[in-house]
């Protein structure tokens, strides 16, 4: 979409994959990857680097029987491990709290919850909001999509700002459309809702348009369209986050279990370590401390693959609202002066 403000600039893209910053490798990596699959990559290059090393180094079969270094290791990693099981549960009960509390306040929460899902029903033109999380953004992914054909048939090609609204109205037409198609049955728990989310571009939308309206003077038919397109995207922004705080609450939770299931066996390995292994016995004494230690790392490996996640989709929705937080070449500075003013 060509920049609504005349400047000759260019809007960022829809796909949060491409206004990113960094390869689609290392994204697909940090977010759509399953984590089960990252975790098993971690634990392969965890064990893998450890083996490389201890084989490479001459001395270190020499350095791990004659010495202490392996309970000493292995002490260590105890130690961390029962500390991580205990932060893991003040984790839970961190993200429990916030569903406990007086009946005023769940109260509260009810009638905040029932008054936004209100306002959405009554802009999507229907008596009740969708109740599944990918339904109700996606049908307000919709209404949007509609609004913007609607706009671009209101304006005539004689008018002034034409050439705006079009390529508003193209670029969030094909944006939500994608988008909707993307939603269509996502389930939520999965990372497939909260990602067709991100790619949509509301914040960038939101700008162009009231750009467009307070540079333009349209009709009132189609400033009545333009109005009502922002309300529908400006519902969209809070939508999505609330969509994105459920899923990630869903997601400590199932951190929370994965590093208590892999707490078990790696308790289990460091305590045979420390307890029963005698370096001096064995000949292979590097591929056996490696792959210990590895086990012993997992509860740590889960830990990196989801919060990886967790705090890039963080990083990329900080601002609600016509934002933009991170540098890009895709947009040109645009002009907040009157029309005549050369300042920036």
């Amino acid at each position: 979409m060509a920049d609504d403000s005349g400047d000759g600039g260019a809007s960022p893209s829809d796909q949060l994959r491409t206004r990113a910053a960094g390869s689609r490798a290392k994204l697909w990596l940090l977010l759509e990857a399953d984590r089960r699959l990252v975790v098993a990559g971690l634990v392969v290059v965890v064990g893998l680097a450890l083996l490389g090393i201890g084989m490479a180094l001459p001395a270190a079969a020499a350095t791990l029987q004659q010495s202490d270094s392996v309970d000493t290791l292995f002490q260590g990693l105890l130690t961390a491990t029962i500390t991580g099981v205990t932060l893991v549960l003040t984790l839970n009960q961190l993200v429990l709290s916030q569903e406990l509390g007086a009946v005023g306040d769940q109260r509260e929460r009810m009638t905040g919850a029932l008054s936004f899902r209100a306002d959405v029903a009554d802009r999507l033109g229907t008596p009740v909001s969708p109740a599944r999380p990918s339904q109700f953004l996606r049908a307000l992914v919709q209404v949007s999509g509609e609004r913007a054909r609607q706009l671009q048939d209101a304006v005539d090609e004689t008018e002034d700002g034409y050439a705006a609204v079009r390529d508003l109205t193209e670029s969030l037409s094909e944006n939500a459309d994608r988008v909707a198609t993307d939603l269509d049955g996502a389930q939520f728990g999965k990372f497939t809702v909260v990602s067709a989310a991100l790619d949509f571009n509301y914040s960038w939308k939101i700008f162009a348009a009231r750009r467009i309206r307070e540079r333009y003077a349209l009709s009132s038919d189609a400033n009545e369209v333009l109005d009502d397109l922002l309300d529908t995207l400006e519902l969209f922004g809070p939508a999505r986050e609330h969509v994105k705080t459920l899923y990630f609450q869903w997601e400590l939770i199932d951190l929370s279990r994965a590093i208590l299931a892999a707490a078990l066996p790696a308790l289990l390995v460091a305590v045979c370590m420390v307890a029963f292994f005698d370096p001096t016995r064995y000949a292979a004494v590097v591929p056996i401390v490696a792959v210990a230690a590895t086990v012993s790392l997992l509860p740590f490996l889960v830990l990196i693959a989801y919060v990886l996640r967790i705090a890039t989709v963080t990083k990329h929705t900080l601002s609600i609202g016509p934002f933009i937080l991170r540098e890009t070449d895709q947009v040109e500075q645009v002009s907040w002066q009157a029309d005549g003013d050369e300042s920036r």
